[in-house]
């Protein structure tokens, strides 16, 4: 597995949240639960994926913050029996024994048994399984959310979403792929000339779009399932799906047709094209926010790119509300709830790479903090429940992926090797 590099976020409080996000484990446990994690088997080499699911569910476990995790130093028997006792003296409520099984064809499916030791019971036992053996992260990090729900923890689904992200191979060509959150599985599905700025088009992740410049740059839908690779549109200068709709129906577009980036909004099942924004200067980078009858966009209409909101629908349709009133080059917002995280440029060397940090607003109070300390920190993504940030980030001529966990005050790095990442989205 990648190398893991963990660091704390220098902040003295868990500012972001009202209550503590452990709170129903500890209540559950009177304390942040004890799991042992132990890999079942006989031979290390015969167990070469199990030792690498072992070390990623040990990895995924600790990631979450809900647990205190222990690690059975050596392969244990299938056969060996569960001392309750035993290990209620020795303070561990959970026992995770993994049995991995490799097929000819490459397949691989996981075996995962359970136990409550406080119950005294097997509290679930559970097979995964996939086709291609390479994928194993996808098994670790559902064997991780599934044991994170029984404890009734937080949600950390996040854990396996696929990640698409665009990287550069060379000089006018960049290449997408499918990867899990710590890169240890990378899938190349696009490659061949300039393919940039992909965009989950569903929940599902089934497909995405992405832009792909040919005489014009070109926006195509790539259906996983199918492999079918669709073009919806084109249009002169710049054109970037920057945020789909829940109902998948629409996209909302930074397009520059006469020289001018502004917001368009496309209509799937018509095929329509409606301009949202109409300023002279720099309008790009739109998502959807409160239930998608506004967007929140960057735009350099105070004579510097900020962070800007408008209402899509009803009566004060198309009237702009600055949204940040922190930084002087503000750019890559993205929002939950009565959140912002947006990157902002800290530094203006001419000939030296410059600094952008991400922040963290509330848009009903003063509440602002700073997220990361060095750097380049780009393209600020929150999970679902809005615990979790994903962003790229550039520093000493490598690209990673940032892990922030809010409510644990944890950052965690996932490298890059010899890569850069143009952008991405999970």
């Amino acid at each position: 597995m990648r190398r893991l590099y963990i660091f704390l976020i220098f902040c003295s409080q868990l500012v972001y949240a009202n209550v503590d996000a452990t709170l129903e484990v500890v209540k559950k446990f009177g304390r942040l639960p004890n799991i042992l994690v132990r890999i079942v088997g006989t031979d290390y080499y015969q167990k070469e994926y199990g030792l690498k699911i072992f070390k990623m569910l040990v990895a995924d476990l600790k990631v979450t913050g809900h647990f205190s995790v222990e690690e059975e130093k050596q392969i244990v028997s299938s056969g060996i029996v569960v001392n309750f006792d035993e290990y209620r003296s020795k303070k561990i409520d959970l026992i995770a024994k993994i049995d991995t099984e490799t097929f000819r064809n490459g397949g691989l499916k996981v075996n995962l048994q359970l136990y409550d030791i406080n119950s005294e019971n097997l509290a679930f036992n559970k097979q995964y399984s996939t086709t291609k053996s390479d994928a194993y992260p996808f098994l670790a990090h559902k064997i991780a959310v599934d044991i994170n729900k029984y404890t009734q923890a937080p949600d950390v689904s996040w854990l396996e979403r696929m990640v698409v992200l665009a990287r550069y191979t060379k000089p006018g060509e960049s290449e997408i792929l499918l990867a899990d959150y710590t890169l240890t599985h990378k899938t190349k599905v696009i490659a061949g000339g300039l393919n940039v700025f992909p965009k989950w088009a569903n929940e599902e992740q089934n497909a995405f779009y992405y832009t792909k410049y040919l005489d014009r740059p070109t926006l195509f839908k790539y259906d996983l399932k199918t492999g079918e690779n669709t073009k919806i549109l084109t249009s002169e200068g710049m054109l970037v799906a920057s945020d789909v709709s829940k109902d998948s129906q629409k996209i909302l577009l930074t397009m520059a047709p006469n020289e001018q980036a502004d917001i368009f909004l496309y209509d799937i099942p018509s095929a329509q094209l409606k301009k949202l924004s109409n300023y002279k200067g720099i309008d790009v980078s739109a998502n959807f926010i409160e239930e998608e009858s506004k967007i929140m966009f960057i735009s350099d209409r105070l004579g510097y790119p900020n962070v800007f909101a408008m209402p899509i629908l009803g009566e004060e349709s198309g009237k702009i509300e600055q949204m940040v009133f922190h930084g002087r080059n503000n750019n890559a917002a993205n929002a939950f709830g009565d959140y912002i995280v947006y990157s902002s440029r800290e530094s203006n060397e001419a000939f030296n790479p410059n600094t952008f940090n991400l922040y963290l607003v509330s848009t009903k109070s003063d509440f602002i903090r700073r997220l990361t300390s060095n750097g380049v920190n780009q393209l600020p993504r929150f999970s679902r429940d809005g615990e979790t940030i994903m962003y790229i980030k550039h520093e000493a001529n490598q690209s990673a992926l940032g892990i922030i966990r809010l409510n644990y005050n944890k950052t965690l790095l996932f490298p890059l090797q010899d890569s850069v990442i143009q952008s991405m989205d999970w």
